[in-house]
C-alpha cells in the first residue's frame, strides 16, 4: 500500500510540474510582451512634447487640485520608471524622465500616480484592502517557500498547506492590484480630458502608455495564479501518501 501511494504522489507531482511548465510558456510570453510594450510606448511618447508644455509634476499637481487635494507633496526620485505614490509620507515620487519633462508620456505617468493619491484621499475600497493585506503579503512571500521546502523534506502536508495559505496572500494582492491600477488610470485620463490638459490625439498617446503598463499587472497576476495552482495540485496529489503525516 505505501508503494502504491508513493507512485500516485510521484505521478501527481509529475503532472502538476509538467502542466505548470506548459502553461508557463504563454504567461511568460505575455509578461515579456507587456514589458516590451511599456518600454516601446514610453519611448515613443517620451519624445513627443504636449502642446501646453505641461511637465509631469505640473500634471500631477493639476490632477490633485481638480479633486480638491492640496496636501500631497510631489518630489523627484531616481531610477527609470520608478514613479510611485507613497501613502506613508503622502508623497508622489516622479523620476527624472517624468518630473520635469513636458511630454505626453510624462503627463500620463504622473497623472496616474496622482490617481493613486486621489484613491487614498477618497477612501477607495480596493486600495484600502490592498494596504491592509500588505503585511501578510510580505510575510507570505518570504515564508511560504521555506514552508514548501521543509514540508516537502519532511513529507508534512500540514506545513505544505500552510505554505499555500501564505502564498495565497501574494495572489490576492496581485488580484486586488488590478482594479487599483485600472481605476488610477481611469481617474487620470478622465481628469486630463476634463481639464483639457491634453488634446484628443495626445490623450490617445497617454492612454496607450497606461494600457501597456496595466498589462504588466495582468501578467503578474497570471504568474502568481499559475504558481498557486501548481502548489495546490502538488498538495492534492499527496492525499493518501503513505509517507505523509499520521502514517507509519
Amino acid at each position: 500500500m505505501p508503494y502504491y501511494s508513493y507512485g500516485y504522489t510521484g505521478y501527481g507531482e509529475f503532472f502538476a510540474n509538467n502542466l505548470y511548465c506548459l502553461l508557463l510558456i504563454p504567461v511568460l510570453f505575455l509578461s515579456l510582451w507587456a514589458q516590451a510594450q511599456v518600454s516601446r510606448n514610453f519611448r515613443r511618447y517620451q519624445d513627443v512634447y504636449n502642446r501646453r508644455r505641461l511637465t509631469g509634476a505640473q500634471a500631477a499637481e493639476t490632477v490633485l487640485r481638480a479633486h480638491g487635494i492640496f496636501d500631497v507633496a510631489i518630489r523627484r526620485c531616481s531610477g527609470h520608471l520608478s514613479d510611485h505614490y507613497d501613502p506613508r509620507d503622502n508623497t508622489i515620487y516622479l523620476s527624472d524622465e517624468v518630473y520635469n519633462a513636458p511630454t505626453i508620456a510624462a503627463v500620463g505617468v504622473a497623472a496616474h500616480e496622482a490617481g493613486h493619491a486621489v484613491q487614498y484621499a477618497v477612501g477607495y475600497g480596493p486600495i484600502r484592502l490592498r494596504a491592509a493585506i500588505i503585511p501578510a503579503t510580505q510575510i507570505g512571500s518570504k515564508l511560504s517557500f521555506v514552508l514548501f521546502f521543509v514540508g516537502t523534506l519532511l513529507y508534512s502536508r500540514t506545513l505544505f498547506l500552510a505554505g499555500i495559505l501564505l502564498f495565497s496572500f501574494t495572489t490576492l494582492f496581485q488580484l486586488v492590484t488590478l482594479p487599483v491600477e485600472f481605476n488610477a488610470s481611469a481617474r487620470a485620463i478622465e481628469t486630463l480630458d476634463g481639464e483639457a490638459l491634453l488634446t484628443e490625439d495626445e490623450l490617445y498617446g497617454a492612454k496607450r502608455v497606461l494600457r501597456a503598463a496595466a498589462l504588466t499587472y495582468v501578467a503578474a497576476l497570471l504568474m502568481s495564479m499559475l504558481q498557486l495552482f501548481r502548489f495546490v495540485l502538488i498538495f492534492l496529489s499527496r492525499h493518501g501518501d503513505g509517507r505523509g503525516e499520521g502514517r507509519r
